[in-house]
C-alpha cells in the first residue's frame, strides 16, 4: 500500500498531469498522488511504478 513519506497517511487523491518537453515537441503524462492529510505530492512518470494504487 502506498504511504506518504512525510506523515505516513495512506489516503491519496489521484490526479493526472501533462508536462511538455523543453522544446515543446513531446508531452509527458504523469500520475500525481496527493496525500489527503498533509498534501504532499508524489509524482509517477508514465505507467511504470513499484507501487500499485488502483
Amino acid at each position: 500500500m502506498l504511504t506518504c513519506p512525510l506523515c505516513s497517511c495512506q489516503q491519496f487523491q489521484q490526479e493526472v498531469a501533462r508536462s511538455d518537453s523543453q522544446w515543446g515537441f513531446t508531452s509527458h503524462r504523469m500520475t500525481l498522488m496527493i496525500c489527503m492529510n498533509c498534501r504532499y505530492v508524489l509524482h509517477f512518470y508514465d505507467t511504470n511504478s513499484i507501487f500499485d494504487f488502483d
